[in-house]
Formats: C-alpha cells, sequence, structure tokens
C-alpha cells in the first residue's frame, strides 16, 4: 500500500523555543527553502508542513512549529496549534540552542514521553556553541538520544537524517495487513460500494481503494458491485464467494441478501483494526446500548467537507440511534484536526473511520479517550450495532 497517501505517511514535527533554528534545520534536512528563516524570534506562527522522501523509510511530513515560549495571547492559540500537532506525530525533533534547557523544554520532553512520541534531541548551532554540560548529562540519565549539528554543516545534518532513521518507529516499518489475513490465493471477495448523492464523482473513495490493493496484493479475486446489482452478482457466481465486504450504510440491507454461511464485514470496520484498537473500539459500541436523552455524543470527524443533505456522520448516524434506542440524546460534530479536550463531557465518541488520519494520531485519539475512561467507538460499528449485525461483522476477530 502507497505510503504516499495522506493518511500512511510518517509525520516527523520539530519543536522547540523560537529561534533556536527548526526552520533551518528543515530547509537543511530537505535541502529545499520550505521554510521562512530570520533572526527575529516568532517568525513561525502556525505549524507549516512540507512533504519530503525520505529514504529508506519513505514518505515524510515534516512540520515546522510555533516556538513554545511564544508570548501573548496570539502566542497562546500558536502553541495550542502545536500541541494538536502533536496528537498527528510519528516522531519528534526537540531542537535547543546549546543553552541550558529552560522549564519549559524539560514540560515538552514529559510530554513527549506520556504520549509516547520516539523523540530526538538535536542540539543545533554547534557552529556559534557546543550544548551545555547540563543538557548532556540530562538526555544520557533520560536515555535520550542526541546530537549536536549546524544547519550549514552537510555532513553533521547527514548524521541527523540517519538517526532520524534509526528512530522510525517499527510499526512503519510493519507490513500492517488490513484485509489479507482473511483471505487465500484465488478467494473470490465481492465489494459492495453504493453510488449515492455522497459517493466522489468518477472515483471510489480511499478505504475502498486501500482494501481493494490489499486484497489484490494477497491474490484474491475481486469483484465491485452496487448494493443494487448483489443478487444479481452473487447468483452470476458458480460458487459462492469467500468473503464479502461492504459500505457500512448499505450494511443491513446486504446482510439479508448474503447468506449467513458468507463471512460479512465492512470497510469501516476493517479500518478499525488497521488503524487503532479493534477490541476498545468494540467495547465502546456497546455503550449506545446505555445512551440516555440527557447524554451528550461527540460525533469525531477526521477530516473537513461539505455536509451533505443526507450526511453519514452529521444524519444519518444519529437518526439511526434515534430510532434503534427510541431516545434523542444531544450531538455535537467536530471536523479536522479538532479533537476537544472536554472528552469527559461525552457519553460517547463516535469516531469516522480515519482514513485521513495517521495511525499514530487514530492511536493517541482512542487511547486518550480509553485514559480517561469515555467510550469511543467508530461509524462502521456503530452503524452495524443499530442495524442488528455487528455481532456477525466482528465474530472473525473475537472481540
Amino acid at each position: 500500500m502507497s505510503a504516499s497517501i495522506r493518511g500512511e505517511r510518517l509525520v516527523i514535527t520539530l519543536l522547540g523555543k523560537r529561534n533556536v533554528g527548526k526552520s533551518s534545520l528543515i530547509n537543511a534536512i530537505t535541502g529545499q527553502e520550505t521554510a521562512i528563516v530570520s533572526d527575529l524570534p516568532g517568525t513561525t506562527t502556525d505549524p507549516v508542513d512540507k512533504r519530503f522522501e525520505l529514504v529508506p523509510i519513505g514518505p515524510v511530513t515534516f512540520y515546522d512549529t510555533a516556538g513554545l515560549d511564544d508570548i501573548g495571547e496570539l502566542g497562546a492559540k500558536r502553541i495550542q496549534a502545536t500541541n494538536k500537532v502533536l496528537f498527528r506525530t510519528d516522531m519528534a525533533i526537540f531542537v535547543n540552542d546549546g543553552t541550558p534547557f529552560g522549564q519549559g523544554e524539560l514540560e515538552l520532553v514529559k510530554r513527549l514521553q506520556e504520549m509516547k512520541i520516539p523523540h530526538l534531541v538535536v542540539f543545533n548551532k554547534s557552529d556559534l556553541r557546543q550544548p551545555a554540560p547540563e543538557n548532556i548529562k540530562f538526555c544520557e540519565e533520560h536515555k535520550l538520544p542526541f546530537i549536536s549539528v549546524s544547519a550549514a554543516d552537510e555532513k553533521s545534518m547527514k548524521g541527523l537524517s540517519q538517526m532520524l532513521i534509526d528512530l522510525s518507529p517499527s510499526k512503519q516499518a510493519e507490513a500492517r495487513i488490513l484485509v489479507g489475513d482473511l483471505v487465500k490465493p484465488g478467494d473470490r471477495v465481492v465489494l459492495v460500494t453504493p453510488i449515492d448523492q455522497s459517493a466522489p464523482k468518477g472515483r471510489i473513495i480511499l478505504p475502498q481503494v486501500q482494501v481493494l490493493r490489499d486484497l489484490l496484493d494477497h491474490n484474491a479475486i475481486v469483484t465491485f458491485t452496487k448494493d443494487t446489482e448483489l443478487e444479481r452478482t452473487l447468483a452470476s457466481f458458480a460458487t459462492p464467494p469467500q468473503l464479502v465486504i461492504t459500505d457500512s450504510q448499505v450494511v443491513q440491507e446486504v446482510a439479508q441478501i448474503v447468506p449467513e454461511a458468507i463471512p460479512l464485514n465492512t470497510f469501516s470496520i476493517l479500518f478499525a483494526r488497521y488503524k487503532g484498537e479493534l477490541e476498545i473500539l468494540a467495547r465502546g459500541v456497546r455503550q449506545i446500548d446505555r445512551l440516555e436523552a440527557a447524554d451528550r455524543v461527540l460525533i469525531a470527524e477526521a477530516c473537513s467537507h461539505h455536509a451533505q443533505e443526507d450526511d453519514i456522520g452529521r444524519v444519518k448516524i444519529p437518526r439511526w440511534i434515534n430510532d434503534y434506542l427510541g431516545e434523542h440524546p444531544n450531538y455535537e460534530v467536530k471536523a479536522g484536526f479538532d479533537f476537544p479536550e472536554n472528552l469527559e463531557d461525552y457519553a460517547l465518541i463516535i469516531h469516522c473511520g480515519a482514513c485521513m488520519l495517521n495511525q499514530a494520531e487514530m492511536g493517541r485519539r482512542i487511547m486518550e479517550a480509553h485514559r480517561r475512561n469515555v467510550p469511543i467507538t467508530n461509524y462502521g460499528l456503530a452503524i452495524t450495532k443499530v442495524q442488528g449485525v455487528f455481532e456477525r461483522c466482528v465474530k472473525v476477530f473475537g472481540v
């Protein structure tokens, strides 16, 4: 599966105080004038991203961020934007200019450790000064990898690139299987995708593309069909297919057509396993049975899009839950990279399939909710639950 997909790119974020040379480092690593460089503190305001091919890791996105010591009301908002970037960060480069660590820098290291983000300490501006001895001692005592560099020194920058490669999370190198473990070479798999007003013109959506590619990589025989043509498709086969995977929105109709003997799954459930903690999400979906009218439910969307008249997250899922419960909880929608701080205010979080998030960000959202004892599930699991086919779809995973 191509790592060039936005949700599959490794995210590397540069952090540190103002004027320590974060922007210069990005320019030196990428060999391009990506970030604005100035001696004036606070030149970088909002996080700036730069895509780059870091061999042998593959496609990565570097984020240049505002200084963690930014000041004033606007500075606080810039720091808040930096903290949001941390949720989707796979690796962090903590940049220091060699001067003794301040309290804010020590708190940053602690936050990176709490979030379990692999991080590297870079002492920049080695052409001007050597890192303070107490900084070296701190890194050694806390087993933090560190390197002293100058953005103007090509040799030291090669050393930094190599340390990034060595620090790359092991999960990034693993061949994570999306669906291939459910099939054998030569198995026939039917992919059911409705074509309605929410379907993008001239293409199929990303999760379906990724499932298709993974099945082809595992030598399955794949047939695409619309839900309205499913019966005719199944009847055309001499023998039944070994697996049917459907869009969640039509899972109830598909379940009625596909015989019980044929395993059934959804694109969204497969992505729940691929991107996050399926066991936690499956446990969270059972919270739907306990929802009451006064409860607040968060609908979390990873991407920002124009809401359709019959939008899946904003309209259909709330309507289906209301019909299932005979109650009307209060639904709130947060889209894009906004994940609320006040998670405890919600009785349940229902997250989208996260095709636009990398594994790190989705995993941290799930674990943050889990840490605060807030049930969390995703669209696909919620839909199968209220449509009465949840147990059938997750049976193969034993959750």
